[in-house]
C-alpha cells in the first residue's frame, strides 16, 4: 500500500465570480496535481455550486487523460492508473458522474516522474527526469527508455539538463521540452533563466531556444503551446522562427496547461522555499506589476489572450501545482484514495457476463 503521505492543514479555495458558470457552460471540471500529496478535483455539485474533491498521493506530478474513464498519475516511486467504472447517466452516491479508482500500479523507482501522456496504442509515456529520457512501464524493468535528447551522451541518472515536459502529436512523440542541454549532473541550474528549449523528438533538431524554464508543451490546434514559466508566461512557439511568443502573463511559475474548447487553463505556483525559482525574469515581472504569485489555476481565452477566471489555492504548507487536465463532459468527479477504507469496501464487477 502506498505509505501515508503528510498531511497538509487546512486549504482554501476562492474562484472568480463567474469560474463555476464557466464549467457549466464548457460542459467540463478540471483534475490538477499539487506536491507533496494531493490531487485535487474541481467539478460542479447539481444545485451549480462548486465541488472540490482531493485525495492524497504521494508527491502527485505528472497527470494524464486517456479516453473517458482513466487517468493516470505519477507519484514518489510510481506510475498510477485509475479508472472508473460508472456507465453512461450512473451516479456515485447521487452525485458523482465519475469515480477514478485506482486499479493498476508500476513501481518505477524514483525517478521524478513529470509529464504523463498516452500514445495511440494506449501505451503510458512518461518523462523520467533523473535519467533524462522519455520511458514507457515495464512488467520487468523499473522503466523502458523510448528516446533520449541528442546531447546527452548516456543514459545516467543526474538530471543534467532537466527534461520535464512532452507534447504528443497524433498519438505519437513529437516535441520535448528541458531547462538547458547541459550534460553534467545539475548543471541545468546555472542555465534557468535563458537556456531552456523545445526539441523536435521525430528529427532530434533544436526548434526553440532562449527560454526560461520551460514546461508543459501541448499541441491543439496545429500548433504548440507551452509555458515559459521562468518568466510566467504563457505563448506559443513559432517552430518557423525558432522562438516562443507570449500570448499572456500570468502571476506565478506558470506549469501545468490543458485547453478547453477557446481557452487555455494555465498552472501557476508560488516560488519554491530557497532559491531555485529566484533570479528569474519572473521575479522583475512580479515586482513591476506591483503582485505576488499565486498557487491556481488561471483560465486564458486564445483568441484575445485575456484572462477570464481563476482558481487559487491558499495553504500554509501548499507552494507549487505542477499538472492540470481537462474532463470534458464530466460535470462531479471524485476518486478513491489509499488511506481511507472505502479503498477496501467499494466493489465493483459487470453485470452481464457471457454464459452466467
Amino acid at each position: 500500500m502506498e505509505p501515508a503521505a503528510p498531511e497538509p492543514t487546512e486549504f482554501s479555495i476562492t474562484v472568480s465570480r463567474h469560474f463555476a458558470a464557466w464549467l457549466a457552460e464548457q460542459k467540463t471540471s478540471l483534475a490538477f496535481t499539487i506536491p507533496p500529496a494531493k490531487l485535487f478535483m474541481i467539478g460542479l455539485k447539481p444545485d451549480g455550486d462548486l465541488s472540490i474533491y482531493e485525495r492524497t498521493f504521494s508527491k502527485s506530478m505528472g497527470l494524464a487523460r486517456h479516453g473517458d474513464h482513466t487517468l493516470y498519475l505519477g507519484t514518489l516511486y510510481q506510475l498510477w492508473r485509475l479508472e472508473s467504472p460508472l456507465q453512461p447517466g450512473q451516479l456515485y452516491e447521487n452525485e458523482y458522474d465519475r469515480l477514478y479508482i485506482p486499479r493498476r500500479m508500476h513501481v518505477t523507482g524514483t525517478m521524478n516522474v513529470h509529464d504523463v501522456s498516452v500514445d495511440a496504442a494506449g501505451r503510458p509515456i512518461f518523462v523520467n527526469t533523473r535519467f533524462g529520457c522519455l520511458a514507457t512501464v515495464s512488467d520487468q524493468f523499473s522503466f523502458v527508455p523510448l528516446w533520449q535528447p541528442p546531447f546527452l551522451p548516456d543514459l545516467t541518472p543526474g538530471d543534467k539538463c532537466h527534461l520535464n515536459g512532452l507534447a504528443m502529436r497524433d498519438g505519437q512523440m513529437a516535441y520535448a521540452t528541458c531547462v538547458s542541454r547541459t550534460a553534467v549532473i545539475n548543471g541545468w541550474r546555472d542555465q534557468r533563466r535563458d537556456g531552456g528549449c523545445v526539441i523536435d523528438i521525430a528529427s532530434d533538431e533544436i526548434v526553440t531556444t532562449g527560454l526560461s524554464m520551460p514546461h508543459s508543451p501541448r499541441w491543439y490546434r496545429d500548433q504548440l503551446w507551452l509555458t515559459n514559466a521562468g518568466s510566467g508566461e504563457f505563448g506559443r512557439a513559432n517552430l518557423e522562427r525558432g522562438r516562443f511568443e507570449p500570448a499572456t502573463f500570468v502571476p506565478g511559475f506558470a506549469r501545468g496547461l490543458c485547453f478547453v474548447g477557446d481557452y487555455a487553463v494555465v498552472g501557476t505556483s508560488k516560488p519554491r522555499h530557497g532559491n531555485l525559482y529566484s533570479g528569474l525574469a519572473l521575479d522583475d515581472e512580479l515586482a513591476r506589476r506591483k503582485m505576488d504569485a499565486k498557487l491556481g489555476l488561471f483560465v486564458v481565452d486564445l483568441p484575445s489572450g485575456q484572462i477570464t477566471d481563476w482558481l487559487f489555492i491558499d495553504a500554509p504548507d501548499l507552494r507549487e501545482l505542477f499538472d492540470v487536465v481537462a474532463l470534458p463532459g464530466v460535470r462531479q468527479p471524485m476518486a478513491l484514495g489509499l488511506l481511507a477504507p472505502d479503498i477496501q469496501t467499494n466493489l465493483w464487477f459487470p453485470t452481464e457476463v457471457a454464459g452466467l
